[in-house]
């Protein structure tokens, strides 16, 4: 929307960056499961989205068994970071959606990143999965790319009404304190509606609260200050 070129690569076997973008999954011959496992080239796959400067690199349930192939697999760490190379001057910002797991593919997305941004739901069990996963961050640092950090912790499906997403808060505030992005996602209907229609939320609805809060999220990613913290 502010007219940077974004290519979005899913390597979540669920596809749902995919299918939000509006991408039939059932319609594609190839996706980002053949360009880690028979390396296809990447821009073979790459598809256009209803947006001008958005394009996506999509992913069906072809990757569910792509964690056990992974494992005796040459390069299997850097296999998307290779991929990636050849059309990295092509786009100004790529967004990788890992899925919600440590596996391979998100070793993958890590070692392929500069940056990372950790989306932590307001709830405590998400406070558990953020200490492995900062673990799991710190290893790819250390034996894979040195040159990764994580530049913001971003709070979603926040609702400010109840005790334990304040507290939650809170808690973040304490162990990142100069990490955690101004902009908080709220529960919002229109944000849950929206994939269903095979839109993003700026198209579905513009005027939602869930759209504007994207959308000052992508402001606040842009400020000329960036974020540079460490774990």
């Amino acid at each position: 929307m502010n007219g940077r070129r974004v290519l979005v690569v899913d390597t979540d076997p669920q596809g749902n960056a995919t299918t939000g973008l509006g991408i039939d999954k059932s319609r594609l011959s190839h996706d980002i499961y053949h360009v880690l496992m028979q390396e296809i080239p990447l821009e073979r796959v790459i598809m256009p989205t209803e947006l001008e400067y958005l394009a996506c690199a999509p992913a069906t349930i072809n990757l569910a068994g792509a964690d056990v192939e992974l494992v005796a697999a040459l390069s299997r760490e850097t296999r998307l970071r290779q991929a990636l190379a050849p059309i990295l001057s092509r786009y100004d910002f790529v967004l990788l959606d890992s899925p919600p797991s440590l596996g391979l593919l998100t070793i993958n997305a890590l070692t392929a990143a500069d940056d990372c941004i950790i989306p932590v739901q307001a709830e405590f069990y998400a406070l558990e999965g953020l200490a492995q996963l900062t673990g799991v961050i710190r290893r790819v640092r250390e034996a894979l790319n040195p040159t990764l950090h994580v530049s913001g912790v971003l709070v979603t499906m926040f609702d400010g009404r109840t005790r334990l997403a304040v507290e939650v808060i809170r808690d973040l505030e304490q162990y990142f304190p100069e990490q955690i992005f101004k902009t908080q996602i709220p529960r919002n209907v229109r944000l849950s509606e929206a994939p269903s229609y095979g839109k993003p939320a700026i198209l579905f609805d513009l005027k939602s609260r869930g759209a504007q809060a994207y959308l000052a999220l992508a402001r606040e990613m842009l400020e000329p200050a960036a974020r540079v913290g460490s774990l």
